[in-house]
């Protein structure tokens, strides 16, 4: 039996194949796609490989038995655009095409908060136009409304590029409709979300995916603050800036993140898109595979850690309670992530504990972006004369080599770097390619 973890380079973002089943029966599921300049060096040579391991003619079809889109942002989904944009083409051509998608899981903004893209158009993308002038956020735009919310600047950053993305979120969703890739018939066509009592998903052969999030009290709360928001806008005429501030808080890019435990043969993969860890502990609760104690603890055997790794979505708390043999960090040092503070939670977590740390490009590269991007935010709070700013960055104090260096010293616990090619964790067989 196969159960494999496929990882491939996607700058800051994710892109993640999942391998199960056997080896005549071979299941796949595709999780993101990654941001741009992903999809034709990285996804598209890696299920050409899929295709030719599986000894399939040109024009045979690979079954991907779910594609799954973890949340609405640029760094995730982008690179599905990419490909279904590229079949879209195909079959209009009548060229051959690489994918049969059995399954689409795709919780799109619009019909998260329960309204037509039109509409949305009109009110949240409408304010990102104003404050823009029709291009992307300024960085001075960007902190004029970190200021002006009462959330953190990882929670403002996050939900402004999760409301920036709506407009691919809902492009993908008809780029699937003219594939005929079936819209989560495991939920009736509904929204892919967890609730007390909810049964597993299986799929042939053999794979079990429990949802663990987003959860349906809050997906609830999101909807009745969207329409608020909505009023409020009408009655007191905010300017662009101070109407996102006010619309952003932890719910917003927290709940446009599927958050899913994949399991088969006695080994789990929990994936967790964008999710806060907090959050993650509450949905695996809900659905009863973590018990309702301040201190019980769930075994898996994959974990990709959330958000990149931003340290703002995690606490040493969650590295205690969700415990893994293998961690994988998905960035490449844009936007700081991954994050030191949150690898030092994890090796704090876990003691002397061997463990697996994989990191998706090599650690020097990694800190020569978090260097650029500590600057970048340094310059930034000095600018709005922050009550903090961080001090100059140090290779040591603030750097990945160093403190890797350091804490892998004993042996027990080991970094991967994921190459150009395959990185590929086995769980039972190899995959072999």
């Amino acid at each position: 039996m196969i159960f494999s973890f496929d990882v491939r380079r996607a700058r800051k973002g994710d892109c993640l194949l999942l391998h199960f089943g056997t080896r005549d029966d071979a299941g796949l599921v595709m999780i993101d796609g990654g941001p741009s300049s992903v999809y034709r060096p990285q996804l598209k040579p890696r299920l050409k490989e899929i295709r030719a391991a599986r000894q399939l003619g040109e024009n045979d079809l690979l079954i991907v038995d779910l594609m799954m889109v973890s949340h609405v942002d640029d760094d995730h989904i982008k690179g599905l655009l990419d490909l279904t944009r590229e079949e879209l083409e195909a079959k209009r051509d009548h060229r051959p095409r690489l994918l049969n998608v059995q399954s689409f899981w795709h919780n799109s903004f619009d019909s998260i908060i329960g309204q037509t893209p039109d509409e949305l158009a009109a009110s949240v993308k409408g304010e990102f136009e104003a404050a823009t002038g029709g291009g992307s956020l300024s960085d001075e735009t960007r902190a004029q409304i970190e200021v002006l919310s009462k959330e953190e600047p990882e929670v403002v950053e996050s939900g402004l590029k999760v409301l920036a993305s709506i407009a691919q979120g809902f492009q993908l969703r008809v780029n699937a409709e003219g594939l005929e890739y079936p819209l989560t018939p495991e939920f009736d066509g509904g929204l892919v979300i967890a609730g007390e009592g909810d049964e597993p998903v299986q799929f042939v052969p053999n794979l079990t995916l429990t949802v663990v999030g987003p959860m349906k009290p809050e997906l609830a709360a999101l909807h009745k603050k969207h329409q608020e928001w909505l009023e409020d806008l009408r009655k007191k005429g905010k300017s662009p800036p101070e109407a996102l501030a006010a619309y952003l808080d932890t719910s917003v890019p927290n709940l446009s993140s599927i958050v899913v435990l994949a399991e088969t043969g006695g080994k789990r993969i929990l994936l967790t898109g964008d999710a806060r860890g907090d959050k993650i502990i509450e949905g695996l609760q809900l659905v009863g595979l973590m018990g309702s104690e301040d201190d019980s603890k769930i075994k898996v055997d994959v974990l990709k850690v959330p958000h990149h790794g931003s340290a703002r979505n995690l606490e040493t708390d969650f590295f205690e309670r969700i415990l893994a043999d293998h961690y994988v960090f998905s960035g490449n040092g844009e936007h700081g992530n991954p994050e030191r503070e949150a690898l030092e939670m994890l090796y704090d977590a876990r003691g002397d504990t061997p463990f697996t740390v994989h990191l998706t490009y090599p650690v020097a590269e990694i800190d020569e972006l978090r260097e650029k991007d500590w600057e970048k935010e340094q310059a930034k709070e000095k600018k709005r004369n922050a009550a903090e700013v961080r001090e100059d960055w140090s290779p040591q104090d603030h750097g990945l080599v160093a403190f890797l260096a350091a804490r892998s010293a004993g042996g027990r616990q080991k970094v991967e770097i994921v190459g150009d090619g395959a990185h590929v964790i086995d769980l039972l067989e190899p995959l072999g390619f």
